[in-house]
């Protein structure tokens, strides 16, 4: 995290107690999507409210041993310029085959027309493509890390 982004994070920590702080399991700055429009977009809409939640393929996650998102988590938002957009706080996470994702929680991404057709045809590409860039496999039985979340900041 960078100075900017840090005293973006800053702001909105000073606005917490001391036990809201403490209760912070995860505090992250990113971005979402792989390029410079996606990023933008999304940044954008989670900044309005439209985009409460987010997936992303679970082996990504495994092949980075990255740990998991947890409820509680903070990401600092960011836009490709990686500036700091906003701040969202996670409210739910879990582990789905992508081939029993919802319309519900497609909805919830708030990418696109909002459907669920649109979602499931445009991940499909996403994470075909990241899977083969990463060295990892995708089809309609992977496991997608399911984030749900709400903005807090500003």
């Amino acid at each position: 995290m960078n100075q900017h982004q840090r005293a973006f994070l800053d702001s909105y920590l000073s606005t917490l107690t001391d036990d809201q702080r403490a209760a912070i399991p995860q505090v992250y700055a990113e971005h979402f999507c792989a390029d410079e429009y996606n990023a933008n977009e999304c940044a954008r809409l989670v900044a309005q409210g439209i985009k409460r939640a987010s997936c992303s393929l679970k082996q990504g996650y495994d092949l980075d041993q990255e740990p998991l998102p947890k409820v509680g988590r903070l990401t600092v938002v960011l836009n490709w310029q990686q500036e700091p957009v906003c701040i969202t706080r996670h409210t739910d996470v879990q582990i789905c085959p992508f081939n029993q994702v919802t319309a519900e929680f497609a909805a919830l991404e708030g990418e696109g027309d909002g459907s669920y057709q649109w979602w499931h045809k445009a991940h499909i590409k996403f994470f075909t493509q990241y899977a083969h860039e990463v060295g990892a496999t995708f089809n309609e039985n992977s496991e997608l890390v399911l984030e749900k979340f709400e903005k807090v900041y500003p």
